[in-house]
């Protein structure tokens, strides 16, 4: 899914992925742009942050990755990228890249929750066909129903096969996986009206390094709904407790229209 084409400079391109989906899955969209972003830095740099835009839907067919060299500095270096397809931006993105320097060192602990070999999971706990076979994916049990009703829910997830020691490989696949269920964490509080929900942004910050076939905690939830548009956010823990990453995305959140 990674794999690019490079037309010419700053230009990559990349073939369809069969699905069974009506629409391009927006985590493999944020994983190829931010691949072919991190195919115009040096090695030395690694993706600190992303900030994206969903703009329009994107079909399961070639898309073109356009990318502009921004900034190049001692510690730092920046990339936008563009991506079409028939010649319609459907997704633009900023990632920022970083050497690493030496500072202070502190994160939130990581919630209390059952380890993946402690939980039963579901013999098909995927629901995208584009996952079965490549993510391991097991739900953390929620609370009784007798419970209100929150907007919370967490996952442990890791790609099901090893993957190359390629630092960059693991960024775009956790990029891909913090994708996965953000849009639907609002749908946990749904009133019961039917709704119509869409991804419009997604940005990301990479803390610590990681690797992505092994498991990784994702802690989601929504804080607020209004006005039709939704914002949830997950935090990514590896096995050991480490906060590796964070996500936000606001989604279109509304109730469908006759």
């Amino acid at each position: 899914m990674l794999h690019l084409e490079r037309e010419r400079d700053g230009l990559y391109r990349s073939g369809p992925i069969p699905t069974e989906l009506p629409l391009v899955f927006g985590g493999q969209v944020v994983a190829r742009a931010l691949m072919a972003a991190a195919l115009t830095v040096d090695a030395s740099y690694r993706v600190h942050s992303l900030h994206s835009y969903f703009l329009r839907p994107g079909g399961a067919t070639a898309t073109e990755f356009s990318v502009e060299n921004t900034r190049d500095g001692g510690t730092f270096c920046t990339r936008s990228v563009r991506a079409t397809q028939n010649g319609q931006a459907i997704f633009v993105m900023m990632a920022s890249f970083h050497r690493g320097d030496d500072g202070d060192s502190y994160q939130s602990p990581m919630p209390s929750v059952p380890r993946p070999d402690e939980i039963e999971a579901a013999s098909d706990s995927v629901d995208l066909a584009e996952w079965s076979g490549v993510w391991d994916r097991i739900a953390v049990p929620r609370p009784s129903a007798a419970v209100k009703p929150s907007a919370e829910q967490q996952f442990w997830i890791r790609h099901r096969r090893p993957l190359p020691d390629d630092p960059v490989v693991h960024d775009c696949a956790l990029a891909y996986l913090a994708d996965m269920d953000l849009l639907d964490i609002p749908w946990l509080v749904n009133s019961g009206r039917e709704l119509q929900s869409a991804s419009l942004d997604h940005s990301m910050w990479f803390l610590r390094d990681f690797r992505a076939d092994d498991w990784i905690l994702h802690d989601m939830s929504s804080s607020s709904a209004e006005g039709g548009r939704a914002l949830s956010k997950g935090r990514l823990f590896d096995r050991a407790g480490r906060l590796i990453a964070e996500v936000a995305q606001e989604g279109l959140h509304r109730y469908r229209r006759q």
